[in-house]
């Protein structure tokens, strides 16, 4: 009996474990492949999360209110602009560290209270509104009142300037009547009486003159100390009136845009900068 050797068992397990190298060798590859692939996909997915946050702040940012009064949309602006960042924050892809935390925390107290002041300001509108009225009618009532005085002052001037007129020109002939009587007596004794009599009408006649030119100079001094006073009072009124216009344009424009706007640029950067420290990870096999 002869041997022969078994040559075919031994091709046969050769191709065998050939075959069983390269499936798996091909199997690494797709493994690695596939880790490859997935890494990618978390990496486009971040970017996607990050980019889609991002729009919505700045959306949220420039968002204009229409109507008065404002605050009415402070609320449901706030729960839009926390669920935005809580929706980025509980995202797979999105690895939130403590300092942004603290960073969105101390964000958000601020623009809750800027909002809380603007609200104040805003309720303030009708008491201003009620000022303003209040003020210009003070003007009304200023001119009026200042109207009234000079008209009275005028009056007041006219008359007395008429009375003082009137006695200068019955003093002027009591003068000339009596310098034609001193002139006509001739006992030394009637002369006197007559020459006194004369210089006492000349010196009343010069006091009622003196008078006169008083009493328009007193008008007038009067009458520009009153002046200057009226317009220092109405100057006042008018500057508070213009303040309080500037005030109720504010309150009637839709200021929160600015505040709202600076705090979503601010949870943009910080957005940025976490993605900046913390760079993608590998998934894990």
């Amino acid at each position: 009996m002869s041997f022969r050797p078994q040559t075919g068992s031994h091709r046969s397990a050769a191709r065998q474990l050939s075959k069983s190298s390269h499936e798996k060798k091909s199997k690494e590859r797709k493994q690695q492949s596939g880790s490859k692939y997935i890494q990618e996909e978390t990496e486009i997915s971040q970017k996607e999360v990050v980019e889609k946050t991002l729009g919505i702040l700045s959306k949220l940012g420039t968002q204009i209110f229409a109507l008065s009064p404002f605050s009415q949309y402070y609320d449901d602006w706030l729960v839009n602009l926390k669920q935005v960042i809580s929706e980025f924050e509980v995202n797979p892809t999105i690895i939130v560290d403590e300092q942004f935390v603290k960073e969105r925390s101390q964000i958000f107290l601020d623009i809750e209270s800027a909002l809380a002041e603007k609200r104040l300001q805003e309720s303030n509108l009708s008491d201003e509104a009620k000022e303003l009225a209040e003020n210009n009618h003070r003007i009304v009532e200023t001119d009026k009142e200042y109207a009234e005085k000079t008209r009275e002052r005028s009056f007041k001037r006219n008359a007395d300037v008429q009375r003082l007129s009137n006695k200068i020109r019955e003093l002027e002939d009591d003068v000339t009547k009596q310098q034609e009587i001193k002139i006509s007596f001739f006992k030394p004794i009637a002369r006197k009486k007559a020459a006194d009599k004369l210089s006492q009408t000349q010196r009343d006649l010069k006091s009622a003159k003196n008078e006169l030119e008083m009493t328009l100079a007193n008008f007038t001094a009067e009458q520009e100390k009153m002046h200057d006073a009226y317009e220092k009072t109405k100057q006042e009124l008018m500057e508070k009136s213009d303040k309080l216009h500037e005030e109720l344009e504010k309150l009637e424009a839709d200021t929160s845009i600015e505040v709202r706007k600076e705090v979503t640029a601010e949870l943009a950067k910080a957005i940025n900068a976490l993605i900046q420290r913390t760079p993608q990870q590998p998934n894990q096999q």
